[in-house]
């Protein structure tokens, strides 16, 4: 597949659509995961004013002064790893990246037993007093995009011939909800040693699926094969849209017949740019195992000999905790300490 295919996705969000309709879009959904593990939709039906208004908080609070950001940075977060991060603060394989962000999860108060209990990535979150509304804004994007996150599940169970719930009722009914908002501001495309400077460095995602947001200024690029041959294409803007994609769990799930493809930005366009991830993934404590499924008979590759880290992420044994605790250490190393 030369492009990112578009899937208009109205069926599974729609209660009273047939299941006809719903399986015509997870057919196409599926083609999408086993090419390139990478698809726009449209008819998501997540309201633009909340679009609209998020991102227009988000701009006005990376444009405050950095001691004001500061206030809210991620060593006061603790065990619950939100807040702000400073440009060059988050490393992607091994090296920093030119984006500044910030990290929210699901809103969990101080009594709740996993809090209690000091579960890591588990609490509450860090929002800042300026701009008004930013965090109210944050709650109320990250319910309607779990909501999106379940009927694109339900779509991808249909793809596989399993039962609209399988995600649901087995490893998301108590999902992993992590929300970022990352601003890439502009600079030269190589370092001093002629290095690229990526906004964020070539990567895979940690769990099952991704829904994000992108604003107009495009940079987002993903790592194709074709007749043997590697190279990258672009995923530019498409009004409307969201760019989805699948990670590391499901590529797991799926014996690698789903694919948890590789992806980078580079930020060309002379100006801010603003992204807003959303990742959905399994349960904290949900043990992750290969899928029993007809369409999944003969497996897929094992990329491993690809990946920065040279990891399979078929070897993995364990819960999707276990799995990204794994992971953030390497992003954050300064903050290593403070979760594990």
């Amino acid at each position: 597949m030369d492009t990112v295919p578009v899937i208009d996705v109205r069926a599974l969000v729609d209660a009273t659509s047939s299941l006809a309709a719903r399986r015509e879009v997870a057919a196409r959904m599926g083609v999408a995961c086993r090419h390139n593990g990478f698809f726009y939709v449209t008819g998501h039906g997540v309201d633009v004013g909340l679009q609209a208004r998020l991102e227009s908080l988000a701009r006005e609070f990376f444009a405050r002064s950095e001691a004001e950001k500061q206030s809210v940075r991620m060593a006061l977060g603790g065990r619950a790893w939100r807040g702000f991060f400073p440009v060059g603060g988050e490393l992607t394989s091994g090296r920093p990246d030119r984006k500044e962000g910030l990290y929210f999860g699901t809103e969990l108060s101080p009594e709740d037993p996993r809090v209690l209990a000091g579960t890591p990535l588990h609490g509450p979150n860090l929002f800042p007093r300026e701009p008004a509304g930013l965090g109210g804004a944050v709650l109320e994007y990250m319910e309607a995009l779990t909501s999106l996150g379940h009927a694109l599940m339900s779509g991808i169970a249909l793809s596989l011939e399993l039962e609209e719930d399988f995600f649901a009722a087995r490893y998301m009914k108590d999902p992993t909800v992590l929300f970022r908002i990352f601003n890439y501001p502009p600079g030269p495309e190589v370092d001093g040693e002629g290095l690229p400077v990526w906004g964020v460095g070539e990567h895979t995602d940690y769990g099952v699926l991704t829904i994000l947001k992108q604003d107009d200024a495009g940079g987002l690029q993903v790592k194709s094969r074709k007749d043997g041959q590697v190279r990258w294409m672009d995923a530019p803007p498409v009004e409307g849209t969201f760019v989805c994609n699948i990670g590391d769990m499901l590529d797991r799930m799926t014996r690698g017949v789903y694919r948890s493809t590789p992806h980078r930005v580079l930020n060309r366009a002379g100006r801010d740019r603003l992204s807003l991830p959303f990742f959905f993934d399994p349960g904290w404590t949900a043990e992750i195992h290969a899928i029993d499924s007809p369409v999944l008979r003969d497996g897929g590759a094992d990329d491993h000999a690809e990946r920065w880290d040279r990891q399979s992420v078929h070897a993995f044994r364990g819960t999707y905790g276990d799995y990204l605790l794994g992971k953030v250490g390497k992003v954050f190393p300064d903050l290593r300490a403070e979760v594990l």
